[in-house]
């Protein structure tokens, strides 16, 4: 909700006069535009204040800080760090923070000290590059407003941040730091600030600030798990499982000797070296130089990594205060736990979970390295297995609404928000009213699901308007039609998809467009809305134009004589299969196995799943082939990765949680548990076990309570949330 602030927005002197620019656009639009200042990129602002809370009984009320930055902060509070955000969104609909911040605070004198950075280049990850820099922040307690950000505040430009060269898709900086140039104890009450300049103050900021409806992120420290000494002054350390944040330590050498850090998600072929020069693009290879005192790595912006080596004088560095600051969306590792008799599910569980904790940021990421970005497909796998995993509905609740709200830019929505990278994939597009309704029947909250209609029906008509007559789609020109990635993983799909695309009606897009229109049409009717049905007739044009009677199979394009995987899973998935082809399509994901990426097994899967073929939906999970989980394993993930090995894409990600699949095909459809009334009110428990299972135990937190199941040997033991009732099947 949003509020009235008696705080002002304040900025760094540059800023002041800085036109903010409108970054948004169609992405076939992109129009020329001016380079961004190089010397406002990577800029690190330092902002503090002192106040004194001797007139406030601090046992006896609450005390909360509003607080936001753009493009990020960091806050401390009489040294102490406290919290940082926001998570991105776009100036017009702008988060800030509530954090109880009383624990932190003392009778008397006290410091606020905020670390505000402005990237200032345009990708997926910030919503930068636009010239909008700067903090707001007030506490309080009810009504009274103590501190405020003002004209009193003072800052500083950081001078320790050298900008590097970029990396992953512009995605951040090379992180050089020169301790010698650093504000030492600036975040403390004891520091004199004397010498920083008044802040600027900027009224016509043009933020329409909402509170965020996602709590910040967990920030913790975590050791390593494993530190050898390879030779003087050159450290191995492993942290035991590929995470998210940032690698710190502690040094004491002469002024100006440089310490190198190289971060990695693995080690080089000969299992020694860190392999800094990423397959995915980044080369996570920085410089620390010492100040002469004793000081400690802060570096800013996170990364996704394992491995680090350290390098530099051997009497400078501390190994016993390695550490990683561990960086995620709060995650409580109780709200779901899955163990059984078999073993290698049980380590495909445990990758999955892992990939959605660390790719779980202020917001979903596909990946936390390359890209950083919230994409629209990818969070039809991953909101499903993170409602699981985590319990908590928050995130992507947050997700869906962010992506309703870039119908601004494109009625037909974009694919990458936040962030000011613009991108347009249709099929992504077309997945959103089922994530909406896949929301609902978790949540239960039909408020929500009614104020998100009408970007459905905005969606709906912006692909409409490429029906080329007879209800289907063709030319969808204003959106890249992806059908899979990376592209080697299209089972040789018998169309050009060009970007733009070319001519042509291709089977793909229009199975999403019609699954797509059955989403809606069961919005409306959960929200009594009339509507004409035009699916039946859509149904059988679309059996009319791409299936094969004689292979009993569907074609990808018109006028294509090619059946791959994907053009055949869709219309199983989405009942446009007449019943004479489920066998002969099932017959072929069994023949074809995951012949596509692991994006697309979800809904090889979850097709699967509405015909009923279980066993063969456990024996493509539990797979050790080629394009398996299994496979991720023997190649040593932790997490699950982006494609089904590390060379099956020429760039990639070793944390990728669109991979994970497996996490709620094992829950809702090997183990069997579903809601079968909006909001887990009641439970439908189906359970599909494995022959060759001897045990199980499932713990899974969902909206209506905990549910607790345990299987031995034949032997079942149930607790169910009191008042739910359970249908067995």
């Amino acid at each position: 909700m949003s509020k009235h602030w008696q705080a002002r927005w304040i900025t760094d002197t540059p800023f002041r006069s800085m036109e903010p620019l409108d970054l948004f656009h169609k992405e076939m639009d992109a129009a020329e535009s001016e380079a961004h200042r190089e010397d406002l990129q990577h800029h690190h602002w330092l902002v503090r204040t002192t106040f004194n809370l001797a007139s406030v009984d601090l046992e006896a009320v609450s005390l909360y800080m509003d607080i936001t930055a753009d493009d990020y902060y960091k806050l401390y509070l009489n040294g102490r760090f406290v919290a940082q955000g926001p998570a991105q969104n776009d100036a017009g609909h702008y988060y800030y923070n509530r954090i109880e911040v009383g624990s932190f605070l003392q009778a008397g004198n006290n410091a606020i000290a905020v670390h505000v950075y402005y990237q200032g280049l345009v990708n997926r990850a910030y919503n930068s590059g636009d010239y909008r820099q700067g903090l707001i922040a007030e506490l309080t307690t009810g009504e009274r407003v103590l501190v405020k950000t003002d004209e009193s505040w003072r800052a500083k430009r950081a001078a320790e941040y050298i900008k590097g060269e970029t990396f992953g898709y512009l995605t951040q900086f090379v992180e050089h730091i020169d301790a010698r140039k650093s504000e030492k104890g600036w975040k403390e009450l004891s520091f004199d600030d004397s010498a920083w300049l008044p802040v600027h103050t900027n009224d016509q900021a043009d933020y329409t600030l909402m509170e965020q409806p996602t709590p910040v992120l967990s920030v913790y420290e975590k050791k390593p798990y494993r530190v050898e000494r390879r030779a003087p002054g050159h450290y191995w350390i492993d942290f035991g499982e590929e995470i998210t944040g940032q690698f710190t330590m502690e040094a004491e050498g002469e002024a100006g000797a440089e310490i190198e850090i190289r971060c990695g998600e693995e080690l080089e072929a000969d299992g020694q070296a860190v392999r800094f020069n990423m397959r995915c693009n980044c080369t996570y290879q920085e410089r620390w130089t010492l100040s002469g005192d004793c000081d400690r790595l802060d570096f800013y912006d996170y990364k996704g990594f394992r491995y680090v080596e350290v390098f530099g004088p051997e009497q400078a560095i501390r190994p016993d205060s390695f550490q990683a600051i561990v960086r995620h969306y709060p995650f409580n590792e109780e709200s779901c736990r899955f163990q059984s008799s078999d073993e290698l599910m049980n380590q495909i569980f445990q990758i999955c979970k892992s990939g959605v904790k660390y790719g779980s940021q202020e917001n979903f990421v596909d990946c936390p390295t390359r890209e950083k970005g919230q994409y629209l497909g990818d969070n039809t796998v991953i909101g499903h297995a993170h409602m699981l995993l985590s319990g908590d509905l928050r995130l992507y609740k947050k997700a869906i609404e962010q992506f309703a709200l870039s119908s601004s830019t494109c009625p037909g929505l974009m694919s990458v928000v936040p962030g000011n990278f613009m991108q347009e994939i249709a099929d992504f597009s077309l997945q959103w009213p089922l994530q909406l309704l896949e929301y609902y029947r978790y949540s239960g909250d039909l408020t929500f699901l009614g104020d998100m209609y009408p970007y459905a029906e905005q969606l709906l008509c912006h692909f409409q308007a490429y029906d080329r007559g007879d209800g289907l789609l063709h030319e969808i020109t204003d959106k890249w039609n992806l059908v899979d990635w990376p592209k080697e993983l299209r089972d040789e799909y018998d169309f050009e998809l060009s970007k733009p695309i070319g001519p042509g009606c291709h089977n793909v897009v229009n199975a999403f467009y019609l699954g797509c229109i059955q989403a809606v049409n069961e919005i409306r009717d959960l929200l009594g809305i009339s509507y004409k049905d035009d699916l039946p007739r859509l149904k059988r044009r679309f059996i009319e134009v791409f299936y094969d009677p004689t292979r009993r199979l569907f074609t990808d394009a018109e006028g294509s004589s090619h059946h791959a995987l994907h053009a055949n899973v869709l219309p199983l998935l989405f009942d446009l299969a007449p019943e004479e082809s489920v066998p002969s399509i099932v017959d072929q994901i069994r023949e074809k196995r995951f012949s596509c990426g692991v994006y697309f097994s979800y809904f090889v899967l979850k097709a699967l799943a509405r015909v009923g073929e279980h066993t063969l939906i456990y024996e493509l999970m539990s797979s050790e082939e080629e394009h398996s989980w299994g496979n991720m394993l023997k190649e040593g993930a932790t997490t699950c990765f982006e494609a089904w090995g590390k060379d099956q894409k020429w760039n990639t990600s070793l944390c990728h949680p669109w991979a994970s699949a497996p996490v709620p095909l094992l829950i809702e459809e090997i183990i069997g548990l579903k809601p079968s009334k909006p909001g887990w009110k009641e439970i439908s428990f189906s359970p599909k076990i494995p022959a060759h299972w001897e045990h199980f135990t499932l713990e899974v937190r969902v909206p209506s309570g905990m549910i607790r199941l345990a299987y031995n040997h034949g032997q079942w033991a149930q607790d169910f949330p009191q008042q739910v009732r359970v249908i067995r099947h």
